[in-house]
């Protein structure tokens, strides 16, 4: 089955767990570990906000391991797509060509190349939240700040910082989470 239709099987799933006045705001697939895809639906009353996390089968996941281990890796996710390239791989593309125009400096080539392979290694939605995909983003970011010849890492920072982030929606999740865990 494709992500889209695993994703809506989900959502119609999530919807059967909404309760009065809660709406379905949304579902993130992830596989925090190879082999357990599940799906993070976050519900919202109001300004309240609760979660659940479920499997393949539409069953709601007690495993607190797993929750928070889910929650962590899309937020991860979500901030390499942010991050990378420096936020706006589009206008970091058309930078580069204009001065590829304008100075044709050395290297201008291979920074073309690899914000063009960063732009390809983030995919549209929908997307599968995995250590995979975290590790496809963070290695072509890499590669453009080698060929940008910048010192340090702006996308490895963002990433550090990103971790507290990660671990507060955890968390929150955990906080917020419909049904009991284990």
């Amino acid at each position: 089955m494709a992500l889209p239709e695993e994703i809506d099987g989900a959502r119609r799933s999530a919807l059967g767990f909404a309760e009065d006045g809660e709406e379905l705001e949304g579902v993130v697939p992830a596989e925090p570990e190879a082999g357990e895809r599940v799906y993070l639906c976050a519900f919202a009353r109001g300004e309240e906000r609760r979660w659940l996390v479920l499997d393949g089968g539409g069953r709601a996941v007690e495993d607190r391991r797993l929750v928070r281990d889910a929650a962590a890796i899309a937020a991860l996710c979500e901030l390499a797509e942010e991050s990378a390239g420096g936020g706006d791989l589009g206008e970091l593309r058309a930078r580069l060509v204009e001065l590829r125009l304008t100075e044709n400096p050395e290297g201008i080539e291979d920074a073309e190349i690899a914000a063009a392979e960063l732009q390809e290694a983030i995919l549209d939605p929908p997307r599968l939240a995995s250590p995979g995909y975290l590790d496809a983003i963070g290695l072509a970011a890499q590669k453009l700040e080698r060929a940008l010849g910048g010192h340090g890492s702006p996308f490895a920072e963002a990433m550090q910082v990103g971790i507290g982030a990660a671990e507060a929606l955890a968390a929150e999740v955990e906080r917020g989470y419909k049904t009991a865990l284990a």
